[in-house]
């Protein structure tokens, strides 16, 4: 991907050529994170060179402290470019693809919704969280079973172990 950057210097213009490196691989939209209080909200993007999570909003539990679901910052992520992504927010963290463990999707039901469980390597880079997370569809997610289907025969991915999931059907 190239951009062209315009710069003005005393009447005349420099046009300096950026080449961009990453490109979007997969982008895994509406997802959150259950928290004690309240439920963060997410947007992933996998890009040729590293797992970029975006954090795009928070809502709380009480109904004082309800957020707008993070409509507007995921529009922001949609928009931007994958190099801007882990500056879009402070609690936005990226993980190189080198020490991405696995990937599990397990695919929702009419009463449970699907899930998105990713493991990775601590390198001591300072991701604020503890080499796992599980993530969990919105309500207007739609399913991403093919999305994570692709990255198991992608050959960037070969390390990784990716599995797909059938919903566990319990009676109790």
């Amino acid at each position: 991907m190239t951009t062209e950057i315009e710069s003005e210097s005393t009447n005349e213009r420099e046009h300096e050529t950026v080449t961009t490196s990453e490109t979007p691989i997969a982008r895994f939209p509406r997802w959150l994170r259950q928290r004690p209080n309240s439920i963060e909200f997410w947007e992933l993007v996998c890009t040729d060179e590293r797992l970029v999570w975006c954090y795009v909003g928070q809502s709380y539990r009480s109904m004082l402290l309800r957020a707008d679901m993070g409509e507007r910052d995921r529009a922001i992520v949609e928009d931007s470019h994958p190099e801007e992504l882990v500056d879009l927010a402070e609690e936005n963290f990226a993980i190189p693809l080198e020490a991405l463990e696995s990937i599990r999707h397990v695919e929702g039901t009419r009463f449970r919704r699907a899930r998105l469980e990713l493991e990775w390597r601590e390198d001591g880079d300072g991701t604020p969280y503890d080499g796992e997370m599980t993530l969990v569809s919105t309500s207007r997610a739609e399913s991403q079973r093919d999305l994570v289907a692709a990255l198991a025969d992608d050959p960037r991915l070969e390390h990784v172990d990716v599995e797909l999931d059938e919903p566990r059907w319990t009676l109790f």
